[in-house]
């Protein structure tokens, strides 16, 4: 007689969230406003608006932009706000700070499309390890999302897990 295998994984009604389906699909650029600066450290108003009106924005189409200054200069609050009007149109997001800065506000923007009330009373594995790194705030994201509705809140993979949060 044939033995039948049972997928309990399957059958436990876990749901697995992979939370590298979050991170941003386009392309990455970083604008840094050093390239900007007279002598490395001055940005001046008239140059600036020239070289911005110049610019060849179609190189940010669809991509997700970090906007930053690399050098410690003081730059007013117009200059960014200048620079997200003329980038707005072209780019997917814009994002004060680096690279690192713009993939964590990504994440937390996609993630807080989530509806957590599609996970009432659910049992929500978080996957862990994967291709990509996914930033810890992600992690902190989704955790406090789905924590008000869920049956309980794992991190890892079915066969091997770690819980962080169970009702009681």
């Amino acid at each position: 007689m044939k033995e039948v295998i049972i997928n309990k994984v399957a059958e436990s009604g876990l749901i697995t969230i992979d939370l590298e389906e979050y991170y941003p699909k386009a392309v990455i650029k970083i604008f840094d406003l050093k390239e900007y600066l007279f002598m490395g450290m001055i940005l001046k108003e008239k140059d600036f608006r020239a070289a911005l009106q110049t610019k060849d924005w179609e190189e940010y189409k669809d991509t997700y932009v970090g906007v930053t200054c690399s050098t410690d200069a003081i730059i007013p609050a117009w200059a960014y706000m200048l620079i997200a009007s003329y980038l707005q149109p072209a780019a997917k997001e814009v994002v004060f700070g680096d690279e690192k800065t713009l993939i964590n506000t990504v994440f937390i923007k996609r993630i807080a499309l989530i509806n957590g009330q599609d996970y009432t009373d659910k049992r929500v594995i978080i996957k862990g390890c994967g291709d990509v790194q996914v930033p810890e705030t992600a992690y902190l994201e989704i955790t406090s999302r789905l924590r008000p509705y869920v049956k309980s809140i794992m991190y890892g993979e079915a066969c091997s897990n770690v819980p962080v949060f169970k009702k009681k």
